[in-house]
């Protein structure tokens, strides 16, 4: 499995074989090999990457001293990659050149925030009743919860009212529809989760 750290930029449209797809741009990379773990010395084996430039000031001082022993400045992202299958070493970088053109991949991102939201935008919820019938102010209300005097409470996992959105999502089998080698840019078809510069990571 191959893995990158990313930046979303935003969507747009190419031609694709004469027809117009929608695409998601991602920044991926250049990243860099900040540790190798094995089975021997961690118990488990994974590739460490680190991406985008931070200032010293603002990295602690036990990670200024992980990102020298790897030869590169400090990062603002750091992801581990188990099961991968390229060979890299501790200050290596890995480009978006990682992918080709037609390859499928997961991204994983986290969801917009969309703070707290009723039971209609939530879970979908179509509201009690119709809009007659004496239903005054109903129409967005979440209607019965559950029983009353046994069990005499609501149960966890109700579908209700609450925090939506902020979720680590992943999207499966997305088709990279474009590499722009020279800018650092994979072109995904499709929407991937996240708003517009947040961290995405792309395995596959």
């Amino acid at each position: 499995m191959k893995g990158i750290i990313g930046k979303k930029v935003g969507m747009t449209s190419v031609f694709v074989n004469g027809k117009q797809t929608a695409v998601t741009v991602i920044e991926a990379g250049p990243c860099v090999v900040t540790q190798i773990k094995t089975k021997e010395s961690d118990g488990y084996s994974a590739i460490q990457l680190a991406f985008d430039d931070k200032k010293e000031k603002q990295t602690p001082k036990p990670l200024i001293g992980h990102f020298k022993k790897a030869g590169t400045t400090p990062k603002r992202k750091v992801v581990e990659f188990r099961d991968y299958d390229f060979e890299k070493v501790v200050g290596d970088t890995v480009l978006a050149t990682t992918y080709e053109e037609g390859d499928l991949v997961n991204v994983i991102g986290t969801s917009k925030g969309k703070g707290f939201q009723g039971v209609v935008k939530r879970h979908g919820f179509s509201g009690v009743g119709m809009g007659t019938h004496g239903q005054h102010d109903r129409l967005r209300a979440p209607g019965s919860l559950g029983a009353s005097s046994d069990p005499a409470h609501v149960f966890k996992g109700i579908r209700m009212a609450g925090r939506m959105g902020g979720n680590r999502v992943e999207t499966l089998n997305l088709q990279v529809v474009k590499v722009l080698a020279d800018q650092n840019l994979v072109l995904i078809k499709g929407s991937v989760p996240g708003a517009i510069g947040s961290y995405v990571i792309i395995e596959g």
